[in-house]
């Protein structure tokens, strides 16, 4: 709790006092409609007038809603209230999402003489963060330090979590935390009254309102904290494959501790995309670039994440893989609330040309590739989006099937590609070693900008090649790493590298 004695409050209109504000701020599919209904019945059923307001707006998303409150004391006048919170005039700030609260404090709602900010601080990441190629993800922290200035009190958690662990949705542990703020003069057999009201999922929502008193009540930390990264389940399978895994992880061993931190996930990843002869081949590659690097190995150390991206590229066979999968089907049911009951997934295609053309042998597909009549062919008859019922049996055999088809991969055009691209790109990196280490880590860490599938990967693609022709401007500069570095982080700026060809064109006015 953050309280500001020397902050000067406004003087009070007379014919306002006694009457409590609260705003709530939330996105689609978060009940903040439930919620509302829950603290006008609440404020009804204990003796008070209450008004409640809504009005959707288009900050992010679907757009957030701000929903608004008033209540007083019935008695013998009916009071009027507003449709709407004022700038410096609520007392209770509830935001369903970090960001929400972050909006609040920037229109003005959150204030230190009076405001108490319950937040969530889990995430649903903003359209502006997810279109940008690099990390746009907003500073949590800074959101946290903000509101612990500009509110009076502050209470902070994970409500969402809290409310999923129990089945429910976050409308009832904010619930639970408004209860245990003790803002409003009501007691909790009120407030689960109002839920019991209801008569839907009741007791779900009763035992998410006591996570979310209890986690308000105890001082539940107010940072977000990082989820703990599962290096995976050890791989079950037949004796003489679980024997071939042990043999590559026994080469990890003897890297240094700095390279087999990557290189372990990356070769569980090499694995998983192919075979156990793909992994050793991963290694291979490893082990190569480990003989010309030297201590601490950053070199290697980014070569470990790296190369294992390279290797794994999204293709069709991946991506039909992927769709198919158990834990998929497992993850999008549970966040569908479908608690067995019946689910319709629906998938959405759209093949393109060189999509197709990619998995016909190296050779064919590169004479299809170079054919414009051949090429407009395939994209009239196939290039279109599709629907796929992957609840369906038929929908989902027909990628099972495609994504088994792994065992093809490796003669494919697309594989021929992908591994040209790779040996280029490493041959470059390490053309720089002898003369800048430093500039070799940063062309290996270039290929962070090839990623995703169709036109992203096309588009990611695309900004490499400008990138590394741009480092061969400066090769010889001393600063010549420091550009390469602002060169991948300007690539990664916006979806159609305008700032890349800004950098680009400033290198080339001194080089």
């Amino acid at each position: 709790m953050t309280v500001h004695p020397s902050f000067e409050p406004r003087p009070v209109d007379p014919a306002t006092q006694g009457i409590l504000k609260l705003a709530l701020l939330a996105v689609g599919g978060q009940g903040g409609g439930v919620l509302t209904g829950w603290i006008e019945d609440l404020a009804r059923a204990n003796g008070y007038a209450a008004q409640a307001t809504s009005v959707a707006g288009v900050a992010q998303r679907t757009g957030a809603t701000v929903y608004y409150v008033e209540m007083a004391p019935a008695g013998d006048r009916i009071p009027v209230f507003s449709l709407m919170p004022a700038a410096g005039d609520v007392d209770i700030l509830i935001a369903a999402e970090l960001m929400e609260a972050g909006r609040a404090i920037i229109r003005g709602f959150v204030t230190p003489d009076r405001t108490t900010l319950i937040a969530s601080t889990h995430r649903m990441l903003a359209v502006s963060e997810k279109t940008v190629p690099g990390d746009a993800i907003a500073n949590a922290a800074q959101v946290l330090a903000a509101a612990d200035i500009a509110a009076r009190r502050v209470i902070a958690a994970d409500f969402d979590a809290l409310a999923l662990a129990q089945g429910s949705v976050i409308s009832a542990s904010l619930f639970g935390a408004l209860a245990a703020a003790q803002v409003l003069p009501f007691p909790r057999e009120a407030f689960e009254a109002a839920i019991a009201k209801g008569g839907k999922g009741v007791e779900p929502s009763l035992q998410a309102f006591a996570a979310g008193f209890a986690a308000a009540r105890n001082g539940a930390a107010q940072t977000a904290q990082p989820e703990n990264l599962s290096r995976g389940e050890d791989p079950k399978g037949p004796a003489r494959l679980l024997a071939g895994w042990t043999t590559l992880t026994a080469r990890l061993d003897r890297l240094p501790p700095a390279v087999a931190d990557l290189a372990r996930p990356g070769l569980r990843k090499v694995v998983d995309f192919h075979d156990l002869a793909y992994g050793r081949a991963y290694l291979d590659r490893l082990d190569g670039i480990l003989t010309k690097d030297r201590a601490p190995f950053d070199l290697t150390r980014e070569a470990a994440k790296h190369i294992a991206n390279a290797m794994a590229y999204d293709d069709i066979l991946r991506v039909a893989d992927e769709k198919t999968r158990a834990a998929r089907m497992t993850r999008i049911a549970g966040e569908m609330g479908a608690n067995g009951k019946v689910m319709h997934l629906t998938e959405f295609l759209h093949p393109r040309a060189e999509e197709l053309v990619s998995l016909l042998p190296a050779r064919t597909g590169a004479r299809w590739a170079a054919n414009p009549r051949r090429m407009a062919l395939i994209d009239r008859l196939f290039n279109r989006g599709r629907r796929l019922r992957t609840d369906t049996l038929r929908g989902f055999l027909m990628l099972h099937i495609l994504g088994g088809l792994k065992g093809w991969r490796l003669k494919s055009l697309r594989h021929a590609a992908e591994i040209a691209h790779l040996e280029t790109w490493l041959a470059a990196a390490l053309s720089h070693l002898p003369t800048n280490y430093d500039l070799a880590v940063e062309v290996i860490r270039c290929r962070r900008l090839v990623k995703g599938y169709a036109d992203t990967h096309a588009r990611g693609l695309s900004k490499f090649d400008k990138t590394l022709a741009a480092i061969a401007l400066i090769r010889d500069r001393d600063d010549a790493a420091d550009w390469a570095r602002r060169l991948r982080e300007a690539a990664l700026q916006d979806e159609d590298g305008t700032a890349l060809d800004g950098a680009i064109a400033t290198i080339r006015s001194f080089a």
